[in-house]
């Protein structure tokens, strides 16, 4: 059954559409909401007569703003049933095909009766991809960048460190945040996972050693790896960095650089407090070890005000590279993300930078620069994470209470953990339910389990990023994990639950009826019984009971 949303709420989400025309004006703020998710797609929306009286506009008016949205692809028109929201080319248009795996296998009936065949696109419950859709106010900062674009033609358009507003913008970021900083110190990058790699081409040689978190972000462990460094791994737990540990495997390891995670480290949630950043600092100095410190999450605050936030590693260690990101704070498609570097280590980076690109797009910057500016599209999207975080844990625990999880104070995840250590065996069951998860190996560095990172049976990584609009097959619900011998002790990652879906648990289908067996080539065919001697068999049996 389709959701429905109500009149007062198209009033919140339009509110102070433009009315000249209105019609024009409140078809462009429900394209809006509907295109960024907050409007569900296949959500019915409120009839003409209701929305007529919410936003005190005559009945032609909301009657060709839905004809406008019908007409633009962004709404359908059932005769009967009312208007339901949708967007051109279906939900499917969202994803991108390399990061949306497709079940291979078919799924079975919820009546048990055998499969329903192959899923397609339309129909994968995509919970692989953490990212948040855009908040309210991207398009609009594109259109007012596009304006600004005309002057930026007559030249290249490249530029290698940054548009220099945007780097103002960004070193103000970072002197509000307590550290120090001018624009001379910023590059703009396609992305923190960019960063990371140009930093990982600047400050590593074939053969040095880097240090990471385990479990970590698998893509930067990739990154290093490609710039030819040899991983080392230390334990974050349960209850965060084992700091003894990790301060020995710097000792031991001699890295020549550490990646870190210290804000909402990625999968666990961990906030490593100020105390700490300390401690772990102070080790990395006295053994010349470069820190390079991803803060993509730093301002995905949700549950600690800015004034509680630890300082930022850099202010602890002077050489330390930051690496900040607009694309999970705001949208995954502006594509760019930043670093903070020392000013002796700028050369260095541009100069790696330039074996791989040319800069960053002008136009993103130019939104970026807005958007920085102007941090009320960032403070609706934390508000957006912090409802829907809260909904994914209400979830959880009314639906799986088993599972076992500590509710980070920001970020995009939650790290759970299982009863039993089946979390394989659950992303392999997902998949073939037609329900996309990566499983936990792929956070785990070394020995490919988390088994090795102390904490054996480590469960789902969920997100509560999923755009409203995302799709899940109608009687679809989240599979049960299997139990049993012989489960590995493995970790799942599965990201992207919103409010209008919930986690729910269906029963496995009864098995199969046997087929019937087919004699092998060459053995001879047992012939039906003829409906004679059929009468003849039951007539000698009589005579045989009567005996």
């Amino acid at each position: 059954m389709s959701p429905t949303v109500t009149a007062a709420r198209v009033a919140t989400l339009v509110e102070g559409f433009d009315r000249s025309p209105a019609y024009e004006g409140l078809a462009a703020a429900l394209r809006l909401a509907i295109g960024d998710g907050r409007v569900p797609y296949g959500a019915r929306l409120p009839s003409e007569r209701d929305l007529t009286g919410v936003l005190a506009v005559s009945r032609t008016t909301v009657t060709r703003a839905y004809a406008l949205l019908v007409e633009q692809g962004y709404a359908a028109a059932r005769r009967g049933a009312g208007t339901f929201a949708q967007v051109p080319g279906g939900p499917a248009r969202a994803r991108d095909r390399a990061l949306t795996p497709r079940p291979t296998r078919a799924v079975p009936r919820a009546d048990g009766r055998g499969d329903v065949g192959g899923l397609g696109d339309d129909d994968l419950v995509d919970l692989v991809c953490a990212a948040c859709p855009a908040p309210p106010g991207i398009a609009e900062a594109y259109a007012a960048a596009a304006d600004e674009l005309p002057a930026y033609l007559g030249g290249h358009g490249y530029f290698p460190t940054a548009l220099p507003q945007l780097a103002e913008a960004i070193a103000a970021r970072y002197e509000a945040d307590g550290l120090p900083t001018t624009p001379d110190q910023v590059v703009v990058t396609a992305g923190a996972l960019a960063g990371t790699a140009v930093a990982a081409a600047a400050l590593l040689r074939t053969g040095d050693r880097a240090l990471v978190d385990n479990p970590v972000y698998p893509n930067a462990v990739h990154a290093l790896r490609r710039a030819g460094a040899r991983i080392a791994t230390a334990p974050v737990g349960r209850e965060g960095w084992d700091l003894e540990a990790y301060v020995a495997a710097v000792r031991q390891a001699a890295p020549r650089v550490s990646y870190l995670i210290p804000d909402f480290q990625n999968p666990t949630g961990h906030l490593l407090g100020a105390d700490d950043r300390e401690r772990l600092a102070a080790a990395l100095r006295r053994a010349h070890v470069v820190p390079l410190v991803d803060e993509s999450l730093r301002h995905l605050r949700l549950g600690i005000g800015a004034d509680e936030m630890p300082p930022p590693f850099a202010s602890l260690v002077p050489d330390a590279v930051s690496v900040g990101s607009a694309s999970k704070v705001l949208w995954g498609g502006l594509r760019l993300g930043w670093m903070r570097l020392p000013s002796a280590s700028v050369a260095g980076v541009v100069e790696a930078r330039l074996g791989l690109d040319l800069g960053a797009p002008v136009l993103e910057q130019l939104v970026l620069t807005r958007l920085l500016a102007d941090t009320t599209a960032e403070d609706a999207q934390r508000e957006r994470m912090r409802a829907q975080r809260d909904h994914l844990v209400g979830a959880l625990r009314h639906h799986l209470p088993t599972w076992r999880f500590e509710v980070p104070r920001g970020g995009l995840v939650l790290w759970c953990e299982l009863p039993d250590p089946v979390a394989s065996r659950l992303a392999d069951e997902a998949e073939r339910r037609g329900v996309a998860i990566a499983a936990g190996p792929q956070f785990a560095t070394g020995a490919g389990s988390t088994a090795s990172c102390g904490c054996p049976g480590r469960g789902p990584r969920t997100s509560w990023t999923s755009p409203c609009s995302a799709s899940r097959p109608r009687g679809t619900a989240s599979p049960a994990a299997p139990t049993g011998a012989g489960a590995d002790t493995t970790a799942a990652r599965a990201p992207c639950w919103s409010p209008e879906q919930h986690l729910l648990v269906r029963p496995a289908p009864p098995p199969r009826a046997a087929r019937r067996r087919t004699p092998r080539r060459g053995a001879p065919r047992r012939r039906p019984p003829s409906r004679r001697n059929c009468r003849a068999r039951s007539r000698h049996a009589v005579l045989r009971r009567r005996r």
